[in-house]
């Protein structure tokens, strides 16, 4: 496999080819709270640990759930996972307690350090917010040196990961945990759930250090502010965009389809509540996949919704081939926002939020238009207006098609992306030990 970059707006530049490149990797343990791909980022951590394993490479994925009965569908990726369920499913008083500190998780992972970790094992945690809570960093402190960390969401730094009032959606510009972040009322929840949360981000920084962060991989070079305001050095940010492998080959022909598309999870961050009830007012049809917590009540409620419920890629690949156009309503900002740039790079429109990352990117090739998803008026207006000009649909269809891969890497681009931070990371290890001061490296005393 070769690196491609993408354009350097995106990414940071490739890394060097030097020595460092060398060093062997004994094994590649994968970390995040959930073992099934139920979301972005759980989805890209099992995509890593499969990709790892087809090309030869042993791995170890580390959960915070129980992983599949009968593994993750190849021989050379081992399983280990707590069995427990994300926070939102347990008690109110487990949950208050194993946010902030999950102790099973913390000797899980200094269990399997202590005897399994070599000089060749390298470290990749991707969630840890749902389950692992912020013990994940003390235990992986041992490896701090062999670990990378991607910020799949803003969670490294902000109390709520969003960076965003979680109840009118409106931007954030606060220092995290500074007093002004103290105080206010943005999550959607509660005041109460907020102290929560900033006791949560407390026991965080202190134990990440942020100063003295290991590679941040950031999947848009839009993040890389917020992540500084929280504290982590430039030096440590890598831009990574995420994988995509687009929902068609060939360009949908979307000016003649006429279903809006959802993919989602059914949760009020995704806003599927927002598309059924602008699709409504827009006299549109839509097709909504994906299942979760809101599933009964938007059936009930939208029964002339299309509800597909949990599908696999190939199953939405042919739904996508049969839309006009597809819907992204986040309430929250969107870090990257995976659908849309599977939706794009197959040459279906978008509609997003101005708030998602992707948004500039997405208008500036033409390839969707952006709407605030709360104003239902609005949405509902240009879902109709789009619902009626096929000239329009078809030129964000062509350019989307046209111009869309340079905002993703491909997945075994993305694969070399990771093994190089891999290999400079025990290229760092490497040359310390063997080098442990400038000084002596340069023949001084």
């Amino acid at each position: 496999m070769t690196v491609i970059p993408p354009p350097l707006s995106l990414t940071t530049p490739p890394l060097p080819r030097s020595s460092a490149t060398r060093q062997p990797i004994d094994r590649i343990v994968v970390i995040n709270d959930l073992s099934h791909p139920m979301g972005g980022a759980s989805a890209l951590a099992v995509q890593s640990a499969l990709g790892f394993a087809h090309i030869g490479y042993p791995v170890t994925f580390l959960s915070g759930d129980a992983p599949p009965p009968k593994g993750m569908g190849h021989r050379a990726i081992e399983t280990i996972g707590l069995g427990q369920g994300r926070l939102l499913d347990r008690g109110a008083r487990d949950a208050l307690i194993t946010g902030w500190w999950n102790r099973a998780a913390l000797a899980m992972v200094r269990h399997f350090i202590a005897t399994r970790d070599t000089p060749g094992t390298v470290y990749h945690l991707h969630g840890w917010s749902q389950i692992l809570s912020p013990a994940i960093f003390a235990a992986l402190a041992p490896v701090r040196d062999r670990l990378v960390i991607s910020a799949h969401d803003f969670f490294l730094v902000c109390p709520t990961g969003a960076y965003a009032d979680l109840s009118s959606g409106a931007p954030c510009t606060r220092v995290p945990l500074s007093a002004a972040c103290c105080l206010a009322g943005c999550d959607r929840r509660s005041r109460m759930h907020k102290i929560w949360r900033l006791v949560r981000a407390t026991i965080q920084r202190a134990m990440l250090d942020p100063q003295n962060s290991p590679p941040i991989l950031a999947i848009h070079a839009a993040m890389t502010p917020g992540l500084q305001r929280g504290g982590i050095p430039a030096q440590a940010i890598r831009v990574v965009p995420n994988p995509v492998v687009p929902w068609s080959a060939t360009r949908i022909h979307a000016e003649g389809n006429r279903d809006v598309l959802f993919v989602g999870r059914l949760e009020q961050p995704k806003g599927p509540d927002l598309a059924l009830a602008a699709a409504r007012a827009a006299g549109v049809s839509i097709q909504v996949v994906g299942d979760g917590a809101m599933a009964a009540q938007l059936r009930s409620e939208y029964p002339e919704g299309k509800f597909a419920g949990k599908l696999d890629p190939a199953a939405i690949a042919v739904l996508a081939s049969q839309a006009r156009l597809l819907v992204m309503p986040s309430r929250a900002p969107e870090p990257y926002g995976l659908v849309a740039m599977e939706a794009v790079r197959g040459g279906l429109p978008v509609v997003l939020p101005p708030s998602a990352l992707l948004s500039a990117d997405i208008a500036r090739i033409g390839a969707g238009v952006a709407v605030e998803p709360r104003d239902t008026p609005a949405f509902a207006a240009l879902l109709r207006r789009l619902a009626k000009d096929d000239c329009a649909i078809r030129a964000m269809s062509e350019a989307a098609f046209a111009h869309g891969a340079p905002l993703a890497l491909d997945p075994d681009d993305w694969l070399d992306r990771l093994l190089g931070l891999y290999r400079e990371r025990l290229g760092d290890v490497a040359s310390s030990r063997a080098c442990p001061s400038m000084s002596a490296c340069a023949g001084g005393t």
